[in-house]
């Protein structure tokens, strides 16, 4: 019987900047979409393939800050170990594999998978391994999904034979166009990896050791290893890489924006799962429900409340009579008065937005005329200095009051507003 082990790589606190103010407040991995901490839907992706025995998350987040969840997990799938391995630098995607290669090795598995920790997607992780297994040279199979013309110079770039799909070519976000097949950051290596990534890592202690500086180099150069520069460019044309092409929804959680989309596309997938959905429905002497609402137990909602569609209530949350909540987030033990409306937003944990207050921001969806396109993690600010239009962010134990506005803004966490504002970051 086959045996496979899956790596889940989530960086660490130094990454993730673009994801404020929500990451001030919990490590990005475990903030919640759709419900559940990012982090969960890759492992319970993981863990719903037959044959995984281990899952491995990779990371430089103090381990005291992963304890709970992975605790969590590990009770909820006990069919499978599920252990955070803390790395002493960050590594790069590669490093942490190479640094951790005899916890990944133990066992002698058959090959492992390898999640990137901020892309979200309907992970085909089964169909994915048939075709690794169809592979007997495979080295390394890589999920990859159209993109546009434009977009594809932001990602990974692959060219494959139409007929192998092997890999013949790649290129990390290259200056000019090469092809519109990407990267997904999903990977599936056989064991002989760790050779090429012995190479990789004593090449780069002895340019170190050799450099002119020497010992005042930097010293991540050093440990770094990227799966993208150092081992995928290598590997490309060696038919010893394949491409897995997939047309599920695929999507980096890069900006705080993001995670909307990825909210409500989570939610959807819920609905594939009858036995186990997470979602709620329309009650006699509850809130109506309009499309797919995840509502956690303990929130309390109004009756006349309307929710939905794409929207994620988190736990102890309570939700006023007569209010609006539509495309939003709103986290924990926080406070939606009465006859209120809130419009892609994010509401942070512990806030309060007021009575007939309004908290609306603008969607930063993909073009939907344009087939294949993917989110644009475009910059906060225009050419003239002005904050683009944008969802509506809340940080944690933000206060807005009664009967006032916030349009496309972000509040930073623990402020007071005193009116309304339009367009603006409230530092």
């Amino acid at each position: 019987m086959p045996v496979y082990k899956a790596v889940i790589l989530i960086a660490g606190p130094q990454k993730g900047t673009r994801f404020r103010p929500l990451s001030l407040d919990v490590p990005k991995p475990l903030f919640p979409v759709a419900g559940i901490p990012i982090l969960q839907h890759h492992v319970e992706a993981c863990a719903s393939v037959p044959d995984i025995v281990e899952i491995l998350v990779l990371g430089f987040y103090p381990a005291h800050e992963m304890a709970a969840f992975i605790q969590e997990m590990a009770s909820q799938h006990s069919s499978v170990s599920i252990r955070y391995l803390q790395e002493y630098a960050p590594l790069g995607t590669a490093g942490g594999i190479y640094h951790f290669r005899d916890q990944i090795r133990v066992g002698n598995p058959d090959a492992f998978f390898v999640l990137n920790g901020d892309v979200c997607a309907d992970f085909p992780l089964k169909d994915m391994l048939e075709f690794h297994r169809s592979k007997a040279e495979a080295v390394s199979t890589l999920m990859a999904t159209e993109a546009t013309h434009q977009q594809s110079v932001n990602f990974g770039c692959i060219v494959e034979d139409k007929t192998s799909h092997s890999i013949l070519h790649y290129v990390e976000k290259p200056e000019t166009y090469v092809s519109t097949l990407i990267n997904c950051g999903v990977y599936i290596f056989s064991l002989q990896i760790f050779t090429m990534l012995q190479t990789v890592f004593t090449r780069k202690q002895t340019e170190y050791y050799n450099s002119v500086t020497g010992m005042d180099a930097d010293t991540s150069k050093r440990d770094a290893i990227w799966l993208e520069k150092d081992v995928m460019v290598p590997l490309a044309g060696t038919n010893s890489a394949f491409v897995y092409q997939t047309s599920n929804w695929w999507s980096q959680i890069k900006s705080a924006g993001s995670a909307i989309y990825a909210n409500r596309h989570y939610l959807n997938l819920y609905t594939r799962d009858v036995s186990n959905s997470r979602l709620v429905s329309n009650k006699e002497g509850g809130p109506k429900i309009i499309g797919d609402v995840t509502i956690h137990p303990s929130a309390s909602v109004h009756p006349s409340a309307t929710l939905g569609p794409n929207v994620s209530i988190g736990k102890n949350v309570r939700v006023g009579a007569g209010t609006r909540i539509r495309e939003s987030i709103v986290l924990g033990n926080s406070v939606i008065g009465d006859h209120s409306l809130i419009i892609y937003s994010v509401i942070g944990w512990s806030s309060k937005v007021g009575d007939w207050s309004r908290v609306e921001g603008t969607p930063e969806d993909p073009n939907p005329n344009k087939p294949f396109a993917k989110m644009e993690n475009g910059p906060l600010f225009n050419s003239s200095g002005q904050l683009n239009p944008s969802i509506t962010i809340l940080g944690g134990h933000v206060v807005v009051p009664s009967e006032v506005i916030i349009l496309n803004s972000i509040v930073l966490p623990h402020k007071e507003l005193g009116g309304s504002y339009k367009n603006q970051i409230i530092l």
